[in-house]
Parts: structure tokens; C-alpha cells; sequence
């Protein structure tokens, strides 16, 4: 499964790079497409942030509201991803240092195999969220690592 997670319309244009990040996730989400592979994609507070950006979803890919940083706290989201002997979950989105982070901190304590596509993962424009992203990173392959131990 491709997991996107809050390419909304309004936190875009403050992703460090967001016009890169969407190219990539848009294709990935073709990839996935053309694969057979599902697609989830979740929102952050869509009131406040936006839907997810128009042309990177198609028709029958689900969209998870959700109004935590953690989509792994919301029982909606849990329900719409098979059980985790059942694949890799793929991530990709924003923000690095928050909503993909915590979620795939989420998903790995919940015993998913997870891969995180670095280069369709952002960061807001801000001087700190740039500095935080590697280290996030770095948290993640750390993590990942003891999971598969």
C-alpha cells in the first residue's frame, strides 16, 4: 500500500521544495496505479489545511480525515489498512518532522514493514522544520532498523 500523507492545498506552498515533493508523490501515486498497489491518502484538519491537493488522487483512492499529528491514533485510518503481515506500507508526504514521522512511528510500534521514499517526503519552509527533517530521517532508519531486529 502508498500511504500519502497531507499533500493539502493550503500546507503546500509552504513545503520547502512543495512543487518537487508533489511531482514525486504524483508519481508514485501513478506507479501505484498502474501496479494494482492501493493508495491511501490522509488530512490534516482539512477545515483549516485544505483537501488534498487536486490531480494527485484519482476516484477510487480513499482519503482519511484525521485530526491528529499520529494517523495511527485514529481508528479509521487503522481500518482501512490490511494487517500488517500483509506487505510493505510505502510513505511519502508532509510533514517530515510531524504528521510522517509520528505516523510511521505509529505504524512501525503497530508492526508494519514501512518504507519511507525520502525524496517525496517534505518539510515546511521554515529555518527549523529544514534542520529537523534529517534528523527525523535519521530517527526513522534508527527505528526501522530495531523493528526488523
Amino acid at each position: 500500500m502508498l500511504l500519502v500523507i497531507d499533500m493539502q492545498q493550503r500546507l503546500l506552498p509552504h513545503i520547502d521544495g512543495g512543487e518537487t515533493l508533489l511531482r514525486h508523490c504524483k508519481t508514485l501515486v501513478r506507479a501505484a496505479g498502474l501496479l494494482g498497489v492501493p493508495v491511501l491518502a490522509t488530512e490534516q484538519n482539512p477545515r483549516g489545511l485544505g483537501a488534498t491537493v487536486d490531480g494527485l488522487l484519482v476516484s477510487d483512492q480513499r482519503v482519511i480525515e484525521k485530526h491528529t499529528f499520529d494517523a495511527t491514533l485514529d481508528d479509521a485510518f487503522v481500518a482501512a489498512l490490511a494487517p500488517p503481515d500483509d506487505g510493505v506500507l510505502v510513505v511519502a508526504g508532509a510533514e517530515a518532522h510531524v504528521c510522517v514521522l509520528l505516523t510511521t512511528l505509529g505504524l512501525l510500534r503497530l508492526g508494519y514493514r514501512v518504507e519511507l521514499v525520502a525524496d517525496a517526503v517534505g518539510s515546511s519552509r521554515m529555518p527549523s522544520a529544514r534542520a529537523i527533517r534529517p534528523t527525523a530521517r535519521s530517527r526513522l532508519r534508527a527505528r526501522h532498523r530495531k523493528a526488523r531486529a
